[in-house]
Order: structure tokens, then sequence, then C-alpha cells
């Protein structure tokens, strides 16, 4: 007889961290609910990391940091009106990315200063939903840290086929415009003299951001989302300049950071979204640091060699 999800993770409750790597990867891997959140962590890091990647390229991270936040809300609604909190999570990043895509453009696909006003604007009532929302809510206080923080408990298999279908859709959407939208990304005037879709190619980005959002959101928490989406792309960038090296490093990275943080998370009592955060924060600091340290390298050997007589 399998043990339930309760029991399971009672049994958890006071895991030890040895200095046995395959003792411990069995512990770690022991219950059925830490399988479904590496299943989970893995599908939302490849995902994130994608979306991620343009994202931080088309320097709209203001916009999937409001999507992010506007989860939090939605997923709260959703369980007010006794629905799954996955529901509110979709439906509000959607619905959002739809009023960001609907701002006026230039005919180049660049915002207007207008974008800026008006994603702060969806982000702060977004915010002040969410606390009306869990105000209205009696004994919901202990759910609001993982809402904002994130969790890795309680995943259940079926939340991780919802993830997987959503992030299969959404990866397969983006590999069919990656190439316009690279290239209205990267010369934006150009591609919409050649009559590329720039605008429609944005809109269709920011709704397949949302769902990354929202994503995101059930393991690392509303406020961390950041931390899969702009992290490991910001660390790739700074490693290489070469665009699909670029891209798959993001997403390996992305992965990395989602398991280390699970792991760290499975042997402590905090939540999910802070090692992440750790993690991928240590990551871009190391790459920013290791490049400062190569380009010092080379500037040092260039004079050195400058004053050695002909």
């Amino acid at each position: 007889m399998t043990s339930s999800p309760a029991m399971s993770t009672a049994t958890a409750v006071n895991p030890h961290l040895g200095w046995n790597i395959v003792t411990d990867l069995r512990q770690l891997l022991e219950f059925g609910f830490m399988v479904n959140a590496y299943r989970a962590g893995t599908i939302v890091a490849v995902i994130a990391g994608a979306l991620g990647w343009f994202m931080v390229l088309r320097r709209q991270a203001f916009a999937g940091h409001t999507l992010a936040i506007v989860s939090f809300p939605g997923a709260a609604a959703a369980i007010l009106a006794g629905v799954s909190a996955i529901a509110g999570y979709f439906a509000a990043a959607i619905g959002a990315a739809l009023v960001i895509a609907a701002v006026p453009r230039s005919p180049g696909g660049r915002p207007r200063s207008s974008e800026s006003a008006i994603i702060g604007t969806v982000q702060a009532f977004a915010l002040a939903s969410g606390a009306l929302f869990v105000s209205l809510y009696g004994g919901f206080l202990n759910g609001i840290t993982a809402l904002l923080f994130g969790s890795f408990l309680g995943i259940s298999s079926g939340q991780v086929l919802v993830l997987l279908v959503v992030a299969a859709a959404a990866l397969g959407a983006l590999a069919l415009i990656a190439r316009p939208l690279f290239f209205a990304t990267v010369d934006p005037d150009v591609a919409a003299a050649r009559g590329v879709p720039t605008r429609l190619l944005g809109a269709l980005f920011l709704v397949l951001l949302g769902c990354a959002a929202a994503e995101v959101s059930q393991i690392t928490g509303a406020l961390l989302v950041f931390a899969l989406l702009v992290m490991p792309a910001a660390t790739a960038q700074q490693l290489t300049a070469r665009p699909m090296l670029s891209f798959w490093l993001t997403i390996a990275l992305g992965v990395l950071t989602a398991w280390l943080g699970l792991a760290a998370a499975y042997y402590s009592v905090y939540p999910v979204g802070f090692f992440i955060t750790t993690f991928g924060f240590a990551g871009y600091v190391l790459s920013v640091a290791g490049r400062y340290a190569v380009r010092r390298a080379s500037r040092v050997a260039g004079r050195r060699h400058a004053v050695v007589p002909a």
C-alpha cells in the first residue's frame, strides 16, 4: 500500500542532511511530493528560461514582474471563490498580459512612455486586490507565505500534468515565432519595414510570458518569480554574447537553480523561493566577478606585452 502525501510529509518533518551524497539523494526523492516537486520545478525552470531569455533581451523585465505580481491576487481570488488556485494564476496573468499588450506602441514596436505608467498602475491595483481577497477569506493567513514566497509541499501529479501541458503549448508557440520575434527584438524598425507583424508578435509574447509567470509563481511564489525569469538569463548573457549558446545556457542554469533550491528547502524550514533566489543571485554575482576578472587579466597581459622590447 502506498503512503498518502500527508503521511509522506509527516514522515519527512525532520530530514537529515549527511555527508553521503547517495544517501541524501535517496532521502530527497523517497517521497512522492518531492518527486512531484522536482518534476514541476524542472518544467517551470525550462519555460522560465526560454521566455525569460527573450524577456531580458526585449527589456520587458518590468512587464514580467507585473505579470508575476498579478498572479497573486488571481490565486487569492480563485481560492476565495472556491475554485483551483491554478486557474486563478493563469487567468490573472494572461488577462494582465492582454492589458499590457493593448498599450499603444510606435510603428517599430517600441513601447511609448505611457507603457511604464500603465504597467505600474496594473501592478499597484493587483497588489491592493490581493490584500483585499486575503482579508475577505478567513483562515487564509497560513497560505499567504506559499502564494508570495513559494512552497514545494502539496504539488500533486495532476498539477504537474497541468504545468507540463501548458509549458509544452507555450514552448511550441514560442518555437513558431522565435525567429521573427528575435528579429523584431534586435532591430524593430527594420523588421517593421520588412512587414514583420511586430505588434502582434509582442502581444503573443506577452501572453506566453504571462503563462510562464503563472507557472513559476506556483513554485517560487508571486514575489520571487524573477529568480527564474531574470537571473538565469542575466547570468548567461554575462557568460557569453552568442545568442543560441546564451539561450540554452539560460535554461540549464534555471534547471540547476531550481534543483538546488528544492534540495535546500527540503532540508530546511525556509521557503523554496528564498533558496532559488539566493542560488540565482549567487550565480549572477559569480558571473559578473568572473567576467571582470577575465577582462582585468586581459588588460594586464596587454600592458605587459606592450612594454616588452621588440
